[in-house]
């Protein structure tokens, strides 16, 4: 600013500069005193972690009494399928629809609305809603074996509930609130895209409908948890009108690299689980027609005929041997230049509607999630902002609504509509961008991921023993230089880690109430190489992506690799702060555009294309270098703390190699080779070295 400032002024005459020479001190003595005595909007003052007017609005009473629902309204597509939906409107005193006109939130749900129905009903339920959740939240299993239910527990006093079902206080407030079965899904016609061109076109007319309904003001925002959160981004990238505010809880952006294959291995625990759950909801059919005796027939047909989309796909992605004897639906899953991988990538900077996104770095959907800052580059500071809990996909908000937390998700959410649909001034445009809980710390506030005091440095894997890992089968050292010895390590694929925090995050955090395999991944690295570093004397912040630079061999014309990265506390406790894996044949896919690099050059956060037709064997017992891309994260190692690498040969359930890679491998073991003139090391992110 100083140059430009210069470069302008040179062009002014001399004769100029002398006439308002005095004029000018003048005018700046005169504002550096009004810049002294107040703060002015332009440089507002912090507004804090949680400032405490936004939860005093969203508990007052509300603009209306009451609440006037209509249960399965059809909304036709331009194709002629028939969307479902439920629409929830502010009330008067006679319980009777507002005439009045009123911003509309819309959510598209694949889980059946009637799932958000059950929902919004049991939590409200007068006298004894209230009483239950009370009960509920003095229940306190600290100091048990299963004291990870603490974390189910607290999500009911996160806010998150009113963000996935109805939020009825931000509907008496002067909101109208749509919630649509996505096509194929719930009661709605046709058979499911699973996040495809049609489907998101659905979304697009929906707004459409919704906008110039006599009910709505045209001004529209999303709301919606996970699914629902990732068709707001889609829906938002096609600059739909009235679309002013997006409130996305569990987004992601590209449906491969962030849940499917990440690495190129299938998470096949949690699609099963999910995909489980999406086409068991579907057979459910619109309760206001079994009411009048009747079920739509052509919803009944789509039933009948596709009672299992996507479960053929994937069980072909994990047994055919050549892509090619796969179904076309499956060959496009694996092919990078497929229309169907196209579709699944959200163009989120062509985004311009201003989008809060809360995600966690224990969720499925992490490596998606931190990057929503930096992907949402059409929108400036006031306009996007990320928070980042410690919690799994079902357990958001946990960490949110208490002292010292941020507000619960359904007050920011309120404050951000407000805001954007309603023109309030109520601050929140004023929020940090980044407001993340650390894993072993607490809650801070910056503009950026990674944040600014953080720099990528090397620990190497040094085969000398760290005597901490005894359970491993090998333990070795997380060292400042390169080792001075040789040696190579081999692991067999094995199923420890179904017994590991990756398979609590695969299941979404169902089972985190388990500590045996949540809190401590002790049984997981039983079966695993295992690199810890010497303790540390102070504090250290560990914020941003990882990755892992492995020397490897293989018997086979294929490998994959999977690691965990853990703070393991004095008491031998090892809780993972971040997770990754990569397939070897994959490796000549990296694109260097798409990945980040540390200033020395080193490579810290890779991106593959994960394409099954491309890929390039390898030389069975030739060494090969590969970079495991590890999830970004946000730690905190307490004196005494160590950092931990573990290396496995297999990640059952969450990463199973696809079935060409596992004909090629034959689940062989596989050999780091330790080697002082070609290292292995582990680039991390940090605010001072760990060693």
């Amino acid at each position: 600013m100083v140059h430009a400032t210069a470069g302008a002024n040179s062009v002014v005459s001399n004769t100029t500069r002398r006439l308002g020479a005095s004029l000018v001190c003048s005018l700046v003595v005169a504002l550096l005193a009004v810049v002294t005595a107040a703060p002015t909007s332009a440089q507002p003052a912090d507004i804090g972690l949680s400032p405490p007017e936004w939860t005093q609005t969203h508990e007052a009473p509300g603009q209306y009494p009451g609440i006037a629902v209509t249960h399965g309204v059809s909304i036709p597509m331009s194709d002629g399928v028939v969307l479902r939906a439920d629409v929830y409107r502010p009330a008067e005193e006679n319980g009777s629809a507002t005439p009045d006109q009123n911003p509309v939130i819309v959510n598209l749900t694949p889980y059946n609305k009637l799932t958000t129905a059950i929902t919004d009903a049991a939590l409200n339920i007068p006298g004894v809603s209230p009483v239950l959740i009370d009960w509920i939240n003095s229940l306190n299993f600290a100091g048990t074996p299963i004291s990870g239910a603490n974390q189910l527990r607290d999500v009911l006093s996160g806010g998150v509930t009113d963000s996935f079902a109805v939020d009825q206080e931000l509907i008496k407030s002067g909101y109208t609130q749509v919630v649509v079965d996505v096509r194929g899904t719930g009661t709605s016609q046709g058979v499911w895209e699973t996040l495809g061109e049609r489907e998101q076109l659905d979304t697009i007319e929906v707004l459409d409908w919704a906008r110039t309904q006599p009910w709505s003001n045209g001004r529209l925002g999303m709301s919606g948890v996970s699914y629902s959160a990732i068709n707001q981004l889609q829906a938002a990238s096609r600059t739909p009108e009235g679309l002013d505010a997006l409130f996305a809880v569990e987004p992601m952006t590209d449906f491969i690299p962030d849940i499917v294959a990440p690495g190129g291995g299938l998470g096949v625990g949690f699609l099963t689980m999910w995909l489980t759950l999406v086409n068991s909801a579907k057979m459910m059919p619109e309760g206001s027609d079994l009411l009048r005796g009747h079920i739509d027939p052509v919803w009944l047909q789509s039933r009948i005929e596709n009672p299992a989309v996507m479960f053929q796909e994937i069980f072909d992605a994990m047994r055919v041997a050549d892509p090619k004897e796969a179904s076309p639906k499956a060959q496009e899953l694996v092919t990078a230049t497929s229309k169907l991988r196209a579709d699944f990538r959200t163009d989120t900077a062509a985004i311009t509607t201003p989008t809060f996104a809360i995600g966690g770095w224990r969720d499925i959907f992490t490596n998606a999630e931190w990057r929503q800052l930096d992907q949402l580059s059409s929108l400036g500071p006031d306009e996007k902002k990320l928070i980042m809990g410690t919690g799994y996909h079902v357990t958001p908000g946990a960490d949110m609504g208490k002292p010292g937390e941020p507000p619960r998700i359904d007050v920011l959410q309120r404050a951000w509509f407000d805001k954007w649909l309603k023109g309030i001034d109520n601050g929140i445009e004023r929020y940090a961008p980044v407001t993340s809980h650390a894993i072993g710390g607490g809650w801070e506030q910056s503009p950026t991921i990674p944040r600014d005091d953080q720099q990528h440095r090397r620990l190497y894997l040094d085969p000398r023993s760290s005597g901490t890992a005894g359970h491993a089968v090998a333990d070795g050292t997380l060292s400042g230089a390169a080792p001075d010895t040789a040696a190579t390590w081999t692991i067999a694929p094995g199923i420890s880690t179904l017994c590991s925090n990756d398979t609590v995050r695969d299941s979404t955090g169902l089972l985190v109430p388990f500590d045996i395999c949540a809190a401590d991944n002790g049984i997981a690295e039983s079966n695993a190489l295992t690199f810890t570093s010497p303790a540390v004397n102070e504090p250290v912040s560990i914020n941003g992506p990882i990755n892992v630079h492995l020397n490897a061999m293989f018997d086979k014309p294929d490998g994959f690799y999977s690691v965990t990265v853990s703070d393991v506390a004095p008491d031998g406790t090892s809780t993972v702060i971040s997770t990754g894996a990569m397939t070897a044949s994959l490796r000549n896919q990296l694109v260097p555009e798409r990945s980040g690099y540390a200033p020395n050059g080193d490579l810290v956060d890779p991106y593959y294309l994960l394409d099954v037709n491309t890929r390039e064997p390898v030389t069975p017992g030739e060494a090969v270098t590969l970079d495991v891309g590890a999830l970004a994260t946000d730690a905190v190692l307490q004196p005494g703390h160590r950092l931990r690498l573990s290396v496995y040969a297999l990640n059952a359930s969450r990463a199973v190699s696809l079935g060409p890679v596992s004909h090629d491998t034959q689940l062989a073991p596989e050999h780091i080779v330790l080697d002082p003139a070609a290292p292995s090391w582990i680039s991390l992110p940090s605010d001072k070295p760990l060693i």
